[in-house]
């Protein structure tokens, strides 16, 4: 039952019958961090938008997190019902079937159909992934495939790209104060924050951790940029309006808090 589950909350993509749709595609990712239960938070904030499309993908150990433990934490058939979700993916809706040529490659049509990834939780481990070029699940390898240059996917009509022309990924790592201050951590990040920076002409933006009682029990740095801000990134860089009545999706919202 589970891998049919999974397959019903990941429709197959085609990026090219989307191109017209004049939405913003946003590929939202999670990795293994207890931060991903703030997914439903960010996805919930961004109902508002009618002209923003959302596909969902979550690591292996991000899922865990997201089984319906409480309601901060709801099944993942909950969350692909809410408005722009259009999708839910797992590394292995990459390998459904046996591949034959002629058949789409999963990664390769996620990066061509997204105009902004983001990735809340970023974990250590797949910092470490990200910095070294590793791809050996779903979320690295769309990153590895990434259009780095600017050069191969262009803007569709009506939908700028959030960087001058460019695609980008914004990451908010998240982990324990200890990893956190370790200095490979410390490495990996130069070449995001740093070399690969949006504000040096590449293709990353990091939103750096915060200072806060960890799960752990641990106080100190390392927990996950406020997800309101995460939210206040993606409509900057979307340039996100609201084109309906949004009092309605208030109310929805108290309707369905209260049942």
């Amino acid at each position: 039952m589970e891998p049919q589950t999974k397959r019903s909350l990941a429709p197959p993509l085609k990026a090219a019958d989307h191109v017209n749709d004049g939405k913003h595609h946003l590929l939202l990712a999670a990795t293994g961090s207890v931060a991903t239960i703030k997914i439903p938070n960010i996805v919930e904030a961004l109902a508002k938008y009618d002209n923003l499309s959302i596909r969902i993908l979550l690591s292996e150990s991000a899922s865990k997190f997201l089984q319906g433990q409480s309601f901060e934490q709801p099944c993942l058939a909950t969350i692909a019902k809410m408005k722009n979700v259009d999708g839910i993916y797992h590394d292995e809706d990459e390998w459904r079937k046996p591949w034959v040529r002629g058949d789409s490659i999963l990664h390769i049509e996620l990066r061509r159909w997204a105009d902004l990834m983001v990735i809340a939780p970023l974990s250590a481990n797949s910092l470490a992934k990200l910095a070294l070029g590793l791809s050996d699940n779903l979320i690295s390898s769309v990153v590895r495939a990434w259009d780095a240059t600017g050069m191969i996917d262009q803007a569709r009509p009506g939908v700028p790209l959030p960087y001058d022309g460019k695609k980008g990924i914004i990451v908010a790592p998240a982990m324990n104060t200890a990893m956190w201050h370790h200095p490979l951590t410390a490495e990996h990040m130069r070449r995001l924050s740093e070399t690969w920076s949006v504000d040096n002409g590449g293709w990353f933006e990091v939103l750096r951790p915060i200072e806060k009682e960890l799960a752990c029990g641990d106080t100190g740095s390392g927990a996950m940029h406020d997800w309101k801000l995460i939210v206040t990134a993606i409509e900057s860089r979307f340039r996100l309006t609201v084109t309906h009545d949004v009092t309605k999706d208030l109310d929805s919202g108290a309707q369905r808090a209260s049942e």
